[in-house]
């Protein structure tokens, strides 16, 4: 998969921007960064997104910019002279497309039925556009649409918000998810870009799903965890579950048999994506131990953050 398709794939979520006045545009990429979402597709549904795409690709070079609702090959060769990085339509053009390809540009046209997946497949596009996605049928369309296409992913536009975007995104067809209810035109005009900021924070959360999973506690040994474990069970009349590391009360305590990370033990978060979780935290400046990774059929399911809080080691764990 080209890099870029794969960094919009770690970030999750593309905010696609209405943008009426270029000069709102390096205010609206600064709360979009503030908001730790370092990506916009301006749309070519106003005048200004040529020049909205020039200011936020020369002055924030940190954040990764797009143009949207291309329709012609004019539009294209506009938004790529002035920095886009990447190309989304609305529809299956044939000429855009073949624009796009010829000139190594990553594009994803729009698609809402299996004729125009296979017309993308033979042009070699293997990243496509669901849109409108809610329109069009939403999730249960896009499962029963994509079954077929094995090697296809799909970025999902078009009635996204906070309330279906978890649901989306848990599907391993969905790359990312499109949306502009962080983006609304109103709040740019109006300039309520710390709004903007809120709103981008709280896509993250959402997309994210941190929650509290369970609080490891360090033991010396077999005797002094089963003891503690115990202790925990006859105060709360929890249930014991031993394994051969650990021995858990409930499923919120986790007794270790031996001491492991973290001078007390560690505090378990589970996370709706374990592989978007680090990137984000890699981006804050926290980083992962790899020699901790476990695995599960090929897939991440838990590993420690280079981190503790309060003599807690970190343990991220995929839900």
């Amino acid at each position: 998969m080209d890099k870029i398709l794969e960094k919009i794939g770690e970030l999750g979520i593309v905010p696609v921007v209405k943008i009426e006045k270029a000069e709102d545009a390096l205010s609206l990429g600064k709360a979009l960064l503030d908001g730790g979402l370092p990506i916009a597709e301006i749309t070519f549904r106003t005048s200004a997104a040529e020049e909205s795409i020039k200011i936020l690709s020369k002055k924030l070079p940190d954040l990764l910019v797009g143009a949207g609702t291309v329709l012609t090959v004019k539009q294209a060769q506009k938004a790529v002279a002035a920095g886009a990085k990447f190309i989304v339509s609305p529809g299956f053009n044939p000429k855009v497309v073949d624009y796009c390809i010829e000139n190594s540009i990553p594009v994803t046209p729009g698609v809402n039925n299996p004729t125009q997946i296979e017309a993308a497949l033979e042009n070699g596009i293997k990243v496509l556009k669901f849109f409108p996605a809610e329109a069009s049928g939403g999730l249960s369309l896009l499962k029963s649409m994509s079954a077929p296409y094995t090697d296809i992913k799909f970025i999902p536009t078009g009635g996204i918000n906070k309330n279906n975007l978890s649901s989306y995104l848990s599907n391993n067809k969905v790359l990312a998810c499109g949306g502009s209810w962080m983006v609304k035109a109103d709040l740019i005009s109006s300039g309520n870009f710390s709004e903007i900021t809120r709103l981008t924070r709280e896509a993250i959360s959402t997309m994210l799903g941190f929650e509290f999973a369970h609080l490891g506690i360090n033991e010396e040994d077999n005797d002094h965890a089963l003891h503690s474990a115990n202790l925990l069970s006859q105060m709360f009349n929890f249930p014991i579950k031993e394994g051969n590391s650990s021995i858990f009360a409930d499923s919120s305590f986790e007794v270790m048999k031996t001491k492991y990370l973290g001078k007390h033990g560690h505090i378990a978060i589970s996370t709706n994506d374990i592989n978007r979780a680090i990137f984000y935290l890699e981006a804050k400046g926290i980083s992962v131990l790899p020699e901790t990774a476990k695995e599960k059929g090929g897939q991440l399911k838990a590993i420690y953050l280079d981190k503790e809080i309060s003599g807690f080691a970190i343990h991220l764990l995929q839900k």
